[in-house]
């Protein structure tokens, strides 16, 4: 999970990428303009940055804030894809730079791997405590239940768990099994998380399969 800041004048893009970043567990800010994006910056991990913008030039803010905030993530987001364009951003402080219209797999590869570099810290399921632990500090503490699912979800970082995998770790037969428990059980826990934390829970809906937790977690 990163803290991401997103600067994009285009509200409907701008709303499509903070959906699914969110939906990828990252905690996102979002800006339609330099001025409002300023104040916001020291508390990102990532910055995405639009070039055209109403009140400024993307390349100027990312080459600025690279000597503000030399450890930040830059990825900039534009629809001049030319080289010379590509050469000018990348020399002026960004990590990457994609061309719109934007792969969201692409851009979700590019911040877990940034990510690594800027925002370390892992997500956390301690098994002594029962507590699920974010990588900005928050936590939660787990019912049995949620516990084994999570367990068996972060032992399998990377994969769809299904469903009759998941009844097993129940300790539940899954002929005998009401799937709607499950589905029950994972809804109270995304709601209760984003009530206590203010962001969405990485926990993945694998629809005709199973679930996934969508970024890497650690079992202590």
């Amino acid at each position: 999970m990163a803290k991401i800041l997103l600067l994009e004048d285009e509200a409907d893009l701008r709303s499509e990428v903070v959906d699914f970043l969110c939906n990828e567990g990252h905690q996102v800010s979002e800006a339609g303009d330099v001025a409002t994006f300023m104040p916001l910056i020291d508390a990102a991990d990532i910055a995405i940055i639009d070039v055209g913008l109403p009140d400024g030039n993307g390349f100027s803010v990312a080459a600025n804030l690279r000597k503000s905030h030399p450890r930040i993530g830059i990825i900039m987001l534009t629809a001049r894809g030319s080289v010379d364009d590509k050469i000018i951003g990348l020399r002026g402080g960004a990590d990457q730079y994609l061309v719109k219209p934007i792969r969201f797999t692409e851009l979700a590869a590019y911040i877990t791997a940034m990510a690594r570099r800027v925002a370390p810290d892992n997500w956390r399921l301690n098994l002594i405590e029962r507590r699920l632990h974010a990588p900005g500090g928050q936590a939660e503490s787990m019912s049995s239940q949620e516990m084994s699912l999570l367990e068996l979800l972060a032992r399998n970082s990377g994969r769809v768990v299904d469903r009759p995998a998941i009844a097993k770790a129940f300790g539940a037969d899954w002929l005998d099994y009401d799937e709607r428990h499950l589905d029950q059980l994972v809804s109270r826990l995304r709601r209760r998380w984003q009530s206590a934390t203010g962001f969405k829970l990485p926990l993945r809906t694998e629809h005709g399969q199973g679930y996934s937790f969508s970024v890497e977690i650690q079992v202590q």
